[in-house]
Protein backbone atom coordinates (compact mmCIF):
# COMPACT_ATOMS: atom_id res chain seq x y z
CA UNK A 1 0.00 0.00 0.00
CA UNK A 2 3.08 2.36 0.85
CA UNK A 3 4.53 1.75 -2.62
CA UNK A 4 1.57 2.58 -4.33
CA UNK A 5 0.66 6.09 -2.86
CA UNK A 6 4.29 6.39 -3.46
CA UNK A 7 4.06 5.78 -6.84
CA UNK A 8 0.74 7.62 -7.01
CA UNK A 9 2.95 10.50 -5.61
CA UNK A 10 5.74 10.70 -8.19
CA UNK A 11 2.86 10.57 -10.84
CA UNK A 12 1.72 13.65 -10.23
CA UNK A 13 4.87 15.67 -8.85
CA UNK A 14 6.92 14.63 -11.62
CA UNK A 15 5.23 14.27 -14.61
CA UNK A 16 5.80 10.46 -14.90
CA UNK A 17 3.60 8.17 -16.55
CA UNK A 18 2.55 4.59 -14.67
CA UNK A 19 4.84 2.56 -17.81
CA UNK A 20 7.40 4.28 -16.54
CA UNK A 21 8.18 3.20 -12.88
CA UNK A 22 8.07 -0.45 -14.09
CA UNK A 23 10.42 -2.18 -12.87
CA UNK A 24 12.97 -3.23 -15.66
CA UNK A 25 15.20 -5.99 -15.67
CA UNK A 26 18.22 -4.05 -14.84
CA UNK A 27 18.01 -5.48 -10.91
CA UNK A 28 17.53 -8.85 -12.34
CA UNK A 29 21.24 -8.83 -14.35
CA UNK A 30 24.97 -7.76 -14.09
CA UNK A 31 25.27 -5.55 -16.24
CA UNK A 32 27.59 -6.01 -18.63
CA UNK A 33 30.68 -3.27 -18.84
CA UNK A 34 32.92 -5.05 -21.51
CA UNK A 35 31.48 -2.69 -23.41
CA UNK A 36 31.67 1.51 -23.07
CA UNK A 37 29.14 3.35 -24.74
CA UNK A 38 30.98 6.16 -26.26
CA UNK A 39 28.63 8.66 -24.64
CA UNK A 40 29.69 8.25 -20.85
CA UNK A 41 32.93 9.16 -19.86
CA UNK A 42 34.32 7.17 -16.75
CA UNK A 43 35.02 8.40 -14.01
CA UNK A 44 31.17 9.33 -14.57
CA UNK A 45 30.46 13.34 -14.59
CA UNK A 46 27.61 15.08 -12.40
CA UNK A 47 27.07 16.81 -14.81
CA UNK A 48 24.53 16.65 -17.92
CA UNK A 49 26.26 15.58 -21.31
CA UNK A 50 25.76 14.80 -25.09
CA UNK A 51 27.28 12.52 -27.87
CA UNK A 52 26.78 12.45 -31.79
CA UNK A 53 28.57 9.58 -33.60
CA UNK A 54 29.89 10.64 -36.88
CA UNK A 55 27.65 10.76 -39.68
CA UNK A 56 27.50 6.92 -41.32
CA UNK A 57 29.14 7.00 -44.23
CA UNK A 58 25.80 4.97 -46.17
CA UNK A 59 24.66 8.50 -45.67
CA UNK A 60 25.20 11.02 -48.39
CA UNK A 61 24.42 14.80 -48.80
CA UNK A 62 20.57 15.49 -49.52
CA UNK A 63 19.30 12.00 -48.85
CA UNK A 64 15.91 11.61 -47.92
CA UNK A 65 16.63 10.00 -43.23
CA UNK A 66 13.84 9.06 -41.05
CA UNK A 67 14.89 9.99 -37.48
CA UNK A 68 13.21 8.11 -34.07
CA UNK A 69 13.33 9.56 -30.08
CA UNK A 70 13.18 7.40 -27.21
CA UNK A 71 14.79 7.55 -23.36
CA UNK A 72 15.48 5.32 -20.65
CA UNK A 73 15.48 6.44 -16.88
CA UNK A 74 12.43 8.83 -16.60
CA UNK A 75 10.56 6.94 -13.47
CA UNK A 76 14.00 5.67 -11.21
CA UNK A 77 14.87 7.70 -8.37
CA UNK A 78 18.47 6.99 -8.55
CA UNK A 79 20.43 7.82 -11.97
CA UNK A 80 20.47 9.78 -15.22
CA UNK A 81 17.76 9.96 -18.05
CA UNK A 82 18.91 9.09 -21.04
CA UNK A 83 17.19 10.40 -24.48
CA UNK A 84 18.61 9.28 -27.74
CA UNK A 85 17.78 9.49 -30.98
CA UNK A 86 18.83 7.25 -34.16
CA UNK A 87 18.72 7.87 -37.67
CA UNK A 88 19.22 6.31 -41.26
CA UNK A 89 18.54 6.49 -45.28
CA UNK A 90 14.76 6.31 -45.47
CA UNK A 91 15.16 3.44 -47.55
CA UNK A 92 17.41 1.45 -45.20
CA UNK A 93 14.96 2.04 -42.60
CA UNK A 94 12.88 -1.16 -43.70
CA UNK A 95 15.64 -3.20 -43.20
CA UNK A 96 15.64 -2.42 -39.24
CA UNK A 97 13.06 -5.58 -38.12
CA UNK A 98 15.29 -8.30 -39.59
CA UNK A 99 18.50 -7.39 -37.05
CA UNK A 100 15.26 -7.53 -34.24
CA UNK A 101 15.02 -4.22 -32.81
CA UNK A 102 11.84 -3.93 -30.61
CA UNK A 103 10.87 -1.78 -27.34
CA UNK A 104 14.27 -1.97 -25.71
CA UNK A 105 12.06 -3.36 -22.58
CA UNK A 106 10.73 -6.29 -24.19
CA UNK A 107 13.81 -7.77 -25.07
CA UNK A 108 17.08 -9.24 -23.39
CA UNK A 109 19.50 -7.85 -21.52
CA UNK A 110 22.28 -9.94 -24.06
CA UNK A 111 20.05 -8.96 -27.22
CA UNK A 112 20.41 -5.13 -26.38
CA UNK A 113 23.94 -5.47 -25.66
CA UNK A 114 24.67 -7.19 -29.14
CA UNK A 115 22.93 -4.75 -31.04
CA UNK A 116 24.33 -2.14 -29.47
CA UNK A 117 27.83 -3.32 -29.74
CA UNK A 118 27.25 -3.59 -33.60
CA UNK A 119 26.01 0.04 -33.74
CA UNK A 120 29.43 0.95 -32.03
CA UNK A 121 31.87 -1.13 -33.98
CA UNK A 122 33.13 -1.36 -37.04
CA UNK A 123 36.36 -4.02 -36.93
CA UNK A 124 34.03 -6.96 -37.78
CA UNK A 125 32.94 -8.98 -40.60
CA UNK A 126 31.15 -6.93 -43.45
CA UNK A 127 27.68 -8.36 -41.79
CA UNK A 128 28.28 -6.67 -38.77
CA UNK A 129 29.57 -4.05 -40.19
CA UNK A 130 25.69 -2.86 -41.59
CA UNK A 131 24.34 -0.83 -38.48
CA UNK A 132 27.74 0.72 -38.17
CA UNK A 133 27.90 1.90 -41.63
CA UNK A 134 24.48 2.66 -42.35
CA UNK A 135 22.77 3.90 -38.51
CA UNK A 136 23.75 7.28 -36.90
CA UNK A 137 22.65 7.80 -33.07
CA UNK A 138 22.84 10.21 -30.30
CA UNK A 139 22.13 10.46 -26.61
CA UNK A 140 21.74 13.23 -24.40
CA UNK A 141 22.95 12.00 -20.38
CA UNK A 142 20.55 14.12 -18.31
CA UNK A 143 21.87 13.43 -14.59
CA UNK A 144 20.04 13.78 -11.02
CA UNK A 145 21.68 16.44 -9.91
CA UNK A 146 20.53 17.85 -12.97
CA UNK A 147 17.10 17.02 -13.36
CA UNK A 148 16.68 17.78 -9.65
CA UNK A 149 18.38 21.26 -9.90
CA UNK A 150 15.24 22.17 -12.39
CA UNK A 151 12.35 20.94 -10.71
CA UNK A 152 13.61 22.43 -7.64
CA UNK A 153 14.11 25.50 -8.66
CA UNK A 154 10.90 26.81 -7.89
CA UNK A 155 12.66 27.83 -4.52
CA UNK A 156 14.35 30.49 -6.21
CA UNK A 157 12.77 30.67 -9.84
CA UNK A 158 10.24 29.44 -12.23
CA UNK A 159 10.35 25.25 -11.87
CA UNK A 160 11.95 23.69 -15.00
CA UNK A 161 9.54 20.64 -14.81
CA UNK A 162 10.34 16.72 -16.58
CA UNK A 163 8.58 17.33 -19.41
CA UNK A 164 10.24 20.77 -20.18
CA UNK A 165 13.70 19.64 -19.54
CA UNK A 166 12.73 16.31 -21.86
CA UNK A 167 11.38 18.00 -25.07
CA UNK A 168 14.48 20.35 -25.02
CA UNK A 169 16.73 17.58 -24.55
CA UNK A 170 15.09 16.11 -27.77
CA UNK A 171 14.83 19.29 -29.96
CA UNK A 172 18.63 20.17 -29.03
CA UNK A 173 19.52 16.72 -30.26
CA UNK A 174 17.99 16.69 -33.58
CA UNK A 175 18.66 20.33 -33.86
CA UNK A 176 22.33 19.07 -33.76
CA UNK A 177 21.62 16.62 -36.83
CA UNK A 178 20.25 18.60 -38.63
CA UNK A 179 22.92 21.42 -38.10
CA UNK A 180 25.59 18.26 -39.07
CA UNK A 181 23.53 18.02 -42.73
CA UNK A 182 21.01 14.91 -42.45
CA UNK A 183 18.42 15.78 -44.18
CA UNK A 184 15.68 14.52 -42.10
CA UNK A 185 12.06 14.25 -43.02
CA UNK A 186 10.38 12.26 -41.22
CA UNK A 187 10.29 12.30 -37.20
CA UNK A 188 9.02 9.70 -34.62
CA UNK A 189 9.03 10.40 -31.13
CA UNK A 190 8.08 8.41 -28.16
CA UNK A 191 5.56 10.70 -26.20
CA UNK A 192 6.11 12.57 -23.29
CA UNK A 193 2.53 13.71 -22.09
CA UNK A 194 -0.07 13.86 -24.13
CA UNK A 195 0.95 13.34 -27.95
CA UNK A 196 -1.10 16.29 -29.54
CA UNK A 197 0.42 19.44 -28.29
CA UNK A 198 3.95 18.32 -28.22
CA UNK A 199 3.26 16.85 -32.28
CA UNK A 200 2.33 20.34 -32.60
CA UNK A 201 5.04 21.53 -30.46
CA UNK A 202 7.31 19.81 -32.65
CA UNK A 203 6.07 19.94 -36.10
CA UNK A 204 6.61 24.55 -34.80
CA UNK A 205 10.33 24.20 -34.03
CA UNK A 206 10.82 22.14 -37.40
CA UNK A 207 8.61 23.14 -40.08
CA UNK A 208 8.82 20.99 -43.45
CA UNK A 209 9.40 17.87 -41.83
CA UNK A 210 7.06 15.05 -41.05
CA UNK A 211 6.34 14.29 -37.03
CA UNK A 212 4.67 11.61 -35.22
CA UNK A 213 4.56 11.49 -31.55
CA UNK A 214 2.57 8.62 -30.00
CA UNK A 215 2.70 6.45 -26.92
CA UNK A 216 4.34 3.38 -27.68
CA UNK A 217 6.59 4.46 -30.59
CA UNK A 218 9.11 2.38 -29.92
CA UNK A 219 6.98 -0.44 -30.55
CA UNK A 220 5.76 0.77 -34.23
CA UNK A 221 8.70 2.21 -35.68
CA UNK A 222 11.75 0.46 -35.56
CA UNK A 223 14.24 3.37 -36.04
CA UNK A 224 12.40 4.81 -32.37
CA UNK A 225 13.48 0.90 -31.47
CA UNK A 226 16.95 1.65 -32.27
CA UNK A 227 16.95 4.83 -30.00
CA UNK A 228 15.25 2.64 -27.22
CA UNK A 229 18.00 0.57 -27.14
CA UNK A 230 20.70 3.14 -27.17
CA UNK A 231 18.99 5.08 -24.41
CA UNK A 232 18.45 1.82 -22.28
CA UNK A 233 22.12 0.52 -23.08
CA UNK A 234 23.73 3.93 -21.53
CA UNK A 235 21.30 4.69 -18.87
CA UNK A 236 22.15 0.95 -17.71
CA UNK A 237 25.51 1.25 -17.96
CA UNK A 238 26.20 4.68 -16.36
CA UNK A 239 23.91 3.80 -13.50
CA UNK A 240 26.89 0.60 -12.78
CA UNK A 241 29.51 3.01 -12.99
CA UNK A 242 27.78 5.22 -10.27
CA UNK A 243 27.28 2.09 -8.21
CA UNK A 244 27.81 3.48 -4.41
CA UNK A 245 26.05 0.32 -3.09
CA UNK A 246 28.21 -2.64 -4.10
CA UNK A 247 25.13 -3.57 -6.21
CA UNK A 248 22.88 -3.98 -3.83
CA UNK A 249 20.68 -0.87 -4.22
CA UNK A 250 18.30 -2.30 -7.05
CA UNK A 251 17.08 -1.20 -10.51
CA UNK A 252 16.19 2.20 -9.05
CA UNK A 253 12.73 2.41 -9.46
CA UNK A 254 10.78 3.94 -6.52
CA UNK A 255 8.79 0.73 -6.23
CA UNK A 256 11.85 -1.51 -6.01
CA UNK A 257 12.28 -2.77 -2.51
CA UNK A 258 15.68 -2.77 -2.44
CA UNK A 259 16.39 0.72 -3.81
CA UNK A 260 14.08 2.55 -1.45
CA UNK A 261 16.29 -0.31 1.40
CA UNK A 262 19.51 1.50 0.45
CA UNK A 263 18.07 4.97 0.09
CA UNK A 264 17.03 4.70 4.04
CA UNK A 265 20.24 2.90 4.96
CA UNK A 266 22.57 5.48 3.07
CA UNK A 267 20.50 8.71 4.10
CA UNK A 268 23.53 10.72 5.83
CA UNK A 269 21.53 13.13 8.09
CA UNK A 270 22.97 16.19 6.91
CA UNK A 271 24.10 15.30 3.55
CA UNK A 272 21.23 13.17 2.64
CA UNK A 273 22.88 11.70 -0.50
CA UNK A 274 25.30 11.92 -3.30
CA UNK A 275 24.49 13.45 -6.53
CA UNK A 276 23.27 10.45 -8.09
CA UNK A 277 20.03 10.43 -6.95
CA UNK A 278 17.23 12.59 -7.35
CA UNK A 279 16.21 14.73 -4.56
CA UNK A 280 13.27 15.91 -6.22
CA UNK A 281 11.51 12.91 -6.43
CA UNK A 282 9.02 12.34 -3.52
CA UNK A 283 10.48 9.37 -2.27
CA UNK A 284 13.78 11.14 -1.80
CA UNK A 285 11.67 13.86 -0.53
CA UNK A 286 9.75 11.98 1.92
CA UNK A 287 12.52 9.92 3.37
CA UNK A 288 14.51 13.42 4.06
CA UNK A 289 11.30 15.40 5.55
CA UNK A 290 10.84 11.82 7.83
CA UNK A 291 14.41 12.00 8.99
CA UNK A 292 14.50 12.53 12.45
CA UNK A 293 18.19 13.77 12.78
CA UNK A 294 18.32 16.12 10.11
CA UNK A 295 19.56 19.12 10.86
CA UNK A 296 17.72 22.42 10.77
CA UNK A 297 19.41 25.15 8.62
CA UNK A 298 17.61 28.90 8.68
CA UNK A 299 18.21 30.85 5.54
CA UNK A 300 18.54 34.38 6.13
CA UNK A 301 19.49 36.03 2.69
CA UNK A 302 20.88 33.64 0.31
CA UNK A 303 21.63 36.25 -2.45
CA UNK A 304 23.84 37.78 0.07
CA UNK A 305 26.28 34.90 0.01
CA UNK A 306 28.97 33.72 -2.32
CA UNK A 307 28.63 30.22 -1.87
CA UNK A 308 27.14 27.65 -4.21
CA UNK A 309 24.35 25.22 -3.46
CA UNK A 310 25.48 21.73 -4.92
CA UNK A 311 22.65 20.09 -3.70
CA UNK A 312 19.13 20.85 -2.70
CA UNK A 313 16.48 22.13 0.63
CA UNK A 314 13.73 20.76 1.26
CA UNK A 315 10.95 21.77 3.73
CA UNK A 316 14.07 23.57 6.10
CA UNK A 317 16.40 20.98 5.93
CA UNK A 318 19.75 21.15 4.51
CA UNK A 319 20.97 18.15 2.13
CA UNK A 320 23.79 18.55 0.12
CA UNK A 321 27.50 19.96 -0.03
CA UNK A 322 28.76 23.47 0.36
CA UNK A 323 31.07 24.05 -2.52
CA UNK A 324 32.88 27.66 -3.51
CA UNK A 325 33.71 27.28 -6.79
CA UNK A 326 31.36 26.53 -9.86
CA UNK A 327 29.85 23.64 -10.70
Amino acid sequence: MADAIQDTDELSQNCVEPDDLEIDDVSQLSVDLDILPPGIEVPVRDSSSTYHTPIPKAIGPGEPCILGVDEAGRGPVLGAMVYALSYCLKSYSEKLPSFGFADSKQLTHATRMSLFSRMCNSVRSADDCQLFDNVGWATRIMTARDISSGMLRSQTGRVYNLNEQAHDATMALISQVLANGVNVTEIYVDTVGPPAPYQAKLSRYFPGIKVIVTKKADSLFPIVSVASICAKVTRDISLKYRDESDGTWGSGYPSDGKTTKWLKDSLDPIFGWGPVVRFSWQTSKDLLEKNKAAIKVDWDDQEKTDIRLSAFQSSGYWFGNLVTSEF
